[in-house]
């Protein structure tokens, strides 16, 4: 089945704790249905030490969100939308805004 987001893609959250954040897409996780977004859905992880040069501590990462709390920026309107599919005249399936009716790849 295609992607509606993939890496790199700019998205907007609409659900959850990040509600209106945006952010660009680092990695999706097609089989868990998850992406992780930069800049959101920030977990505090605790490290252990690993010997002198790598001290332990708190670190703060971005954790997967489900890919139903998302939906992708057209580059075209800049806005929020669905995403739909369709054949190029050369056979080449690709996504397109909804909103504009714009090809995004």
């Amino acid at each position: 089945m295609a992607q509606k987001i993939k890496s790199n893609d700019m998205v907007k959250v609409i659900a959850g704790k990040d509600r209106g954040k945006e952010g660009q897409v680092r990695q999706v996780l097609p089989k868990r249905g998850r992406a992780v977004v930069q800049g959101v859905n920030m977990v505090k992880k605790h490290l252990r030490a690993r010997g002198p040069n790598q001290p332990g501590g708190i670190v703060e990462r971005e954790a997967p969100i489900h890919l139903s709390n998302l939906m992708l920026i057209c580059r075209h309107c800049s806005k929020a939308t669905r995403v739909g599919f369709r054949f190029r005249d050369d056979g080449k399936k690709v996504r397109y805004c909804k909103s504009c009716n714009e090809d995004i790849d």
